[in-house]
C-alpha cells in the first residue's frame, strides 16, 4: 500500500557536490545535492541553488563556476561547505585551490573530478536559481581511471541521502546497464 506524503524532493541518488566560485575576490566553495547532467551536447551540468547563496553572488558576477566531485575522505570539509556561509566564514582555505582555462571558477585539488563550467542560462525557479553550464573542461585524478574510463569505485563520490540527512558511498553493482534489458532478444 502506498502513503500519501506530499510533494517532496525524493530522488535518490543525490550527489554531494562543491560548487566553486569567486566572491569578493576570493575562492568560495558550498555544498549541493541538488546537482545533475542537463545535457550531453554541448555537455551541461545543472545546479539548484537557493537564491540566499554567497556563492551564488560569484557566479551572476563571474558568469562561471565548478562542480568538485568529493570522496568520502573528505565528508567533513563538504558538511563543513554546506553548514557554514561564505559571507561569515572564510573557505578560500578550505581546500588546496587550482584553475584551469576559466580563472574565475576554482577547482578543488583534493576533490577526485572537478568540471570548469561557463553560466549557460540561470532560471528563476522559487526557492533557488536553476543554473545550467556549460562543461568547458573535465579533470580526474589519474589514479580514478581504469583502463583510461573513470571509475566510480576510484572516485568513491559522496552521496547525500534526503530526508534521513546522511551522507552515503556508492553500493554495489547489480546488473550491466544497456544489456540486462535486452537479455531476451
Amino acid at each position: 500500500m502506498k502513503k500519501r506524503i506530499g510533494p517532496k524532493t525524493l530522488l535518490y541518488p543525490m550527489p554531494a557536490v562543491l560548487i566553486g566560485s569567486i566572491v569578493e575576490g576570493k575562492p568560495n566553495f558550498m555544498t549541493a545535492a541538488w546537482c545533475g547532467i542537463a545535457a550531453q551536447k554541448p555537455p551541461s551540468i545543472a545546479v539548484a541553488i537557493q537564491k540566499s547563496r554567497h556563492t551564488l553572488k560569484g557566479i551572476e558576477e563571474k558568469k562561471c563556476f565548478s562542480v568538485n566531485v568529493p570522496n568520502s575522505s573528505l565528508v567533513e570539509k563538504v558538511d563543513f561547505c554546506g553548514t557554514h556561509s561564505g559571507a561569515k566564514h572564510d573557505k578560500s582555505e578550505v581546500f588546496k585551490v587550482f584553475f584551469g582555462t576559466l580563472k574565475d571558477a576554482p577547482m578543488i585539488e583534493e576533490c577526485p573530478v572537478n568540471m570548469e563550467c561557463k553560466v549557460a542560462k540561470s532560471v528563476d525557479v522559487g526557492s533557488h536559481m536553476l543554473v545550467i553550464g556549460e562543461i568547458v573542461e573535465t579533470f580526474i585524478n589519474e589514479d580514478c581511471l581504469k583502463e583510461g574510463k573513470p571509475d566510480p569505485r576510484k572516485i568513491d563520490p559522496l552521496v547525500y541521502t534526503t530526508g534521513v540527512r546522511k551522507y552515503a558511498v556508492l553500493g554495489e553493482y547489480i546488473a550491466d546497464a544497456f544489456s540486462i534489458g535486452k537479455k531476451d532478444e
